[in-house]
């Protein structure tokens, strides 16, 4: 339950910071890591399948920008109103993700970037 309402503090924050674009919010790494510590998020790397493979945020789910559509969103990320957590390589395809996802509906998407810049850890 502590979890729970930690990750909704952090989203209600987040909120408020980084400015929503085209339905999304733009976010710090590092901002992006404190909601993954606290859970109850949706990571969604939006790369290819080769490059997932080659190594990938722990916990991320794959959907390529390419393939985003009602039908594919669903099948990875059911609930609307879920946080979802957008990175790509860079942050261009990103941003993009992000923009459909909102487009679709998905009220709580959060970009932060690309993995070529992220300090934690990642598996493969």
């Amino acid at each position: 339950m502590k979890r729970i309402v930690s990750a909704l503090l952090s989203a209600l924050l987040l909120a408020g910071c980084g400015g929503a674009e085209g339905g999304y919010r733009q976010i710090s790494q590092e901002q992006a890591k404190e909601m993954m510590d606290d859970g109850q998020v949706v990571v969604l790397d939006v790369r290819e399948q080769d490059e997932y493979d080659g190594g990938h945020i722990p916990g991320a789910v794959l959907l390529p920008v390419g393939t985003i559509d009602e039908d594919t969103a669903a099948a990875v990320i059911p609930e609307k109103d879920a946080v979802v957590l957008v990175y790509c390589r860079s942050g261009n395809r990103s941003r993009t993700a992000a923009s459909r996802l909102a487009g679709l509906g998905y009220a709580n998407v959060y970009e932060f970037g690309g993995i070529s810049t992220w300090p934690y850890d990642i598996e493969s």
